[in-house]
């Protein structure tokens, strides 16, 4: 989205995350719901009791849940987006000192700008790659930790989604975690591979340092 395109296909498998962007698309309104944007434990413990609620009584796609999981997302602890198996947000309050929280006029400006976006939560490989297309797969890190939603994401998703994308005839980009068994795996599929040092923005135990990442390219 920095190269800010025209037309874009963007795909993740957390529902929510998609839903959130869908409802930018279409002007995103935080004062048109009852949701209290305040940093302080009961709120931010009552606002994640009502995002399960609506997520178990089929109402995660409505602009009280899109408004309430930017919330959860802004304050919760050291910005982690978590999910247990039954698909319930489970991360606890973040404690931070100050949070500004965007209101309907920061919200407005991504209605145009996300206007040629197609926004979708499918399984990748039901996706249709055309001729002129370019990919970017951003998939969760090799690490201990793939909790975003309720399914994880296993090393047999890891090596899926490579062989799908060894199997395009387009550019490709694929960013992961430098483990010894992502970088074998995308080598071993003919990628071009190289790491380098990218800065942690979002942390399970807080730690802030440098991590190594693989950028595999492909097709270019």
């Amino acid at each position: 989205m920095g190269l800010s395109p025209k037309k874009a296909l963007l795909n993740d498998h957390n529902p929510h995350l998609i839903s959130f962007y869908r409802w930018l698309q279409h002007g995103l309104d935080p004062t048109s719901v009852r949701v209290n944007l305040v940093n302080a434990r009961p709120v931010f413990n009552a606002n994640r009791d009502r995002f399960n609620f609506l997520i178990a009584n089929g109402k995660a796609d409505t602009t009280e849940a899109a408004v309430l999981f930017y919330y959860l997302n802004r304050t919760a602890f050291n910005g982690l987006c978590r999910f247990n198996s039954r698909g319930y947000f489970n991360v606890p309050f973040g404690a931070y000192k100050t949070i500004r929280y965007k209101d309907a006029r920061d919200f407005a400006i991504y209605k145009e700008a996300l206007a040629g976006y197609d926004f979708r939560c499918d399984d990748f490989e039901r996706l249709s790659i055309r001729a002129g297309d370019f990919i970017y797969a951003d998939p969760p890190y090799d690490v201990q930790f793939t909790s975003f939603t309720a399914g994880g994401f296993s090393w047999g998703d890891q090596q899926r989604l490579a062989r799908w994308l060894a199997g395009q005839r387009v550019p490709v980009i694929a960013s992961n975690q430098a483990t010894r068994r992502i970088l074998n795996l995308y080598k071993d599929l003919g990628f071009r591979v190289r790491t380098l040092a990218a800065p942690r923005r979002i942390s399970c135990d807080g730690n802030r340092e440098p991590a190594r990442e693989m950028l595999a390219t492909l097709n270019l």
